[in-house]
């Protein structure tokens, strides 16, 4: 779409390449229309289809320009009575953000203006530029408007982040803002080197408890389509009906597994002022016809909802590993220096626990923060999590689960590092190395181990081999890895 003879549309050929800042505004203006396209094109085709259509083109558009604005957090007001809409659909938003992201990062890349600077202001420039358009097409009176100020300042902000972190790459942002932390605290509870190791365990972490709100999604789908006969009203306008209802609730999914998430994790979500909805209590009143609104709980149902807490304990479970399998051997050495690498005190590996929890707690608030908002006024004027209650539980959890199990696996690994070290002094008679660095040689250390017991089993039942296989006293792992 973006490309024509094997050249971009919108790049900076010939002379223009040589002027790398107007070459990254072109970035800027081609990675915005890029995003209406991908809205553009669903939207009018089921204009065209759809029979009776009301409005003419414009109003498709006009529908275009509202659903750009609110994948990026924009407010929009719709009907003549001005209800405020702000419910953001998080996978257009993604697109978006990812997109500017990874565009920012080759500009900065290719050296196109001032790396992180120059350049990644100018994608923003002519991403805002378009940004300018689109609320302008939106301004007017219809069915949806935009909010000029507000909608011109959440898009520069969004796609501002955006464009900063993909051009001073936010991972070795994230690294180095943990190492100067650590570096503050007291050395009995500083988890040396272990700052990618949280961020990677953050990860985990945040991964796992999407896992589980899409989960909780899935079986309340597969609940509602077992105990609801019939199709919802809402598909009972043809075709095109359908396919519209199904594309917005693609849009709206990644939003509901936040959902999920924040109902596994204790607080749940609202579905309207006056409403809870969690696995202890829910409270509901009337919703709109859609899809994603039948999945909801019927109010008092099922004490065996209260399962669904331990989906977030199994999220906690793999950042403590890899936390506990790090402060058994030690993180790496700041700067990238070689040499021997310190085990973690136990508080350290405590502190690094809770340095996870805290990540995760704060990303939980934000992305439940930007999953809800308001779908009309009134008792609609909130949908979605509370976003501290969601980031406290979060945080909670993480910590209550991953600071022991960390533990638990630290013990496992020293323990089963220096076994594995005075079985090797007994059975060679030899110094033993060093401590290895990882499970793997510990593992084929006691893999081999298991080998040789099997074969000397397996030559004691066959007879003539037990007596010299006594002789020949412990069987050497030679031969055993060479079979």
């Amino acid at each position: 779409m973006t490309q024509l003879t094997g050249r971009p549309i919108l790049g900076a050929p010939g002379e223009l390449g040589a002027r790398p800042v107007l070459s990254a505004l072109l970035v800027g203006v081609r990675t915005a229309l890029t995003g209406l396209c991908v809205i553009t094109v669903p939207v009018l085709g089921l204009w065209v289809v759809t029979p009776y259509a009301d409005g003419g083109a414009s109003g498709a558009l006009r529908l275009v320009a509202a659903l750009w604005l609110l994948g990026h957090g924009a407010p929009v007001l719709r009907g003549a009575a001005e209800a405020p809409l702000t419910v953001t659909p998080l996978l257009l938003g993604l697109l978006a953000v990812g997109r500017l992201y990874r565009a920012a990062g080759r500009v900065a890349a290719s050296g196109a203006g001032r790396p992180g600077r120059g350049g990644a202001r100018a994608v923003w420039a002519g991403y805002f530029a378009v940004t300018c358009g689109v609320v302008a097409q939106c301004a007017g009176a219809g069915e949806f408007r935009a909010r000029v100020l507000p909608d011109l300042a959440v898009v520069a902000l969004v796609t501002g982040v955006a464009v900063a972190a993909g051009a001073r790459a936010h991972g070795a942002v994230v690294t180095g803002w943990l190492e100067r932390t650590s570096a503050r605290l007291p050395a009995a509870v500083r988890p040396t080197g272990g700052a990618v190791v949280v961020r990677v365990a953050a990860l985990a972490a945040g991964a796992g408890l999407l896992a589980a709100g899409g989960l909780v999604v899935a079986g309340a789908a597969v609940l509602a389509a077992v105990s609801v006969s019939g199709a919802p009203e809402v598909f009972a306008g043809g075709p095109a009906a359908v396919v519209g209802v199904l594309l917005v609730t693609l849009v709206l999914l990644p939003n509901a597994v936040l959902w999920g998430a924040a109902y596994a994790l204790g607080p749940g979500f609202a579905a309207g002022e006056g409403t809870v909805v969690s696995p202890v209590r829910a409270v509901l009143g009337p919703v709109p016809e859609f899809p994603l609104f039948a999945l909801l709980p019927e109010p008092g149902a099922g004490g065996w909802r209260v399962a669904v807490f331990a989906l977030p304990a199994l999220a906690g479970v793999v950042p403590g590993l890899i936390l506990g399998r790090t402060a058994a051997v030690g993180g790496a050495r700041p700067g990238g220096r070689a040499g021997p690498r310190a085990p973690w005190s136990v508080p350290a590996t405590v502190v690094a626990a809770l340095a996870v929890a805290l990540l995760v707690g704060a990303w939980a608030a934000v992305l439940g923060g930007l999953s809800g908002g308001a779908l009309a006024g009134g008792r609609m004027a909130w949908l979605g999590p509370v976003p501290w209650r969601t980031g406290l539980a979060a945080a909670a959890w993480v910590a209550a689960v991953a600071a022991p199990t960390a533990l638990l696996a630290r013990f496992r690994v020293r323990f089963r590092v220096r076994r594995g070290v005075r079985l090797r002094r007994t059975a060679d008679g030899r110094a033993p190395l060093a401590p290895p660095g990882a499970l793997a040689l510990t593992a084929r250390r006691g893999a081999l181990r298991l080998r040789a017991r099997a074969y000397g089993v397996v030559s004691r039942l066959s007879g003539g081999a037990s007596e010299s296989a006594s002789d020949a006293g412990p069987v050497d792992a030679g031969p055993v890895r060479a079979r």
